[in-house]
């Protein structure tokens, strides 16, 4: 395995379509994997993920056909690896006409050392930071 050095960093873009969700998991989940995440811990980030990157599909952008980006980054230190999740939709907004099951931060929540969830206003959309320990660094 060639073991990722910290600092390396990965930055992908996709339009925000159910489509892509599968491809943004993938290079998140390689990522991980370069930089020595062991096989649960790949798991977990490839769940994390695609709620995470299911969310910004289902509710960033408005129903009037406006579509945009959702971006995944990543960067490594010694012990961790930092996914963000962003889009530039319409923000944390409650949609009555999508409530949800409300299962999914949770198991995010759970899958992840820490989970941070903001709205970036007064600039548009959601940012999601999740962390996750490198286990055996």
């Amino acid at each position: 395995m060639n073991v990722l050095e910290p600092g390396y960093e990965l930055n992908e873009s996709r339009p925000a379509l159910p489509g892509y969700i599968a491809s943004l998991r993938r290079v998140a989940v390689a990522f991980a994997a370069e930089a020595g995440a062991d096989d649960l811990q790949q798991e977990n980030i490839g769940l994390a993920i695609s709620e995470a990157v299911s969310n910004c599909v289902m509710h960033a952008y408005p129903e009037d056909g406006r579509r945009g980006d959702v971006t995944v980054e990543a960067w490594m230190d010694e012990s961790r690896i930092f996914i963000v999740v962003s889009d530039e939709g319409r923000g944390m907004t409650p949609r009555p006409d999508s409530p949800g099951l409300g299962l999914g931060l949770p198991m995010m929540a759970r899958v992840t050392e820490r989970l941070e969830i903001e709205d970036r206003s007064p600039g548009p959309g959601v940012r999601v930071q999740m962390t996750f320990p490198l286990r055996g660094r």
